[in-house]
């Protein structure tokens, strides 16, 4: 299981996001608050608070590819 905060600021991030994500058959999950929904839903990342980073959750021990590929969204 690996978790990184990642940052989706605009419409068109969570769409480039979702597609990214859509490609892995492991579970990813995001976080905000005491919410937690499915990385791979659109309608689920939009009922987040995306003002603020959100936690992600790949729950995968062999996600090195999938982090690269999103690293344009993740924030330290």
């Amino acid at each position: 299981m690996k978790k990184v905060k990642i940052m989706l600021d605009s419409i068109a991030s969570v769409k480039k996001f979702v597609s990214v994500v859509s490609m892995y058959d492991f579970d990813v999950d995001l976080a905000s608050g005491r919410y937690a929904v499915d990385a791979k839903s659109i309608m689920g990342i939009f009922s987040l608070d995306l003002s603020n980073p959100i936690q992600l959750v790949a729950h995968s021990d062999n996600a090195d590819a999938f982090l690269e590929e999103i690293k344009e969204f993740i924030v330290e």
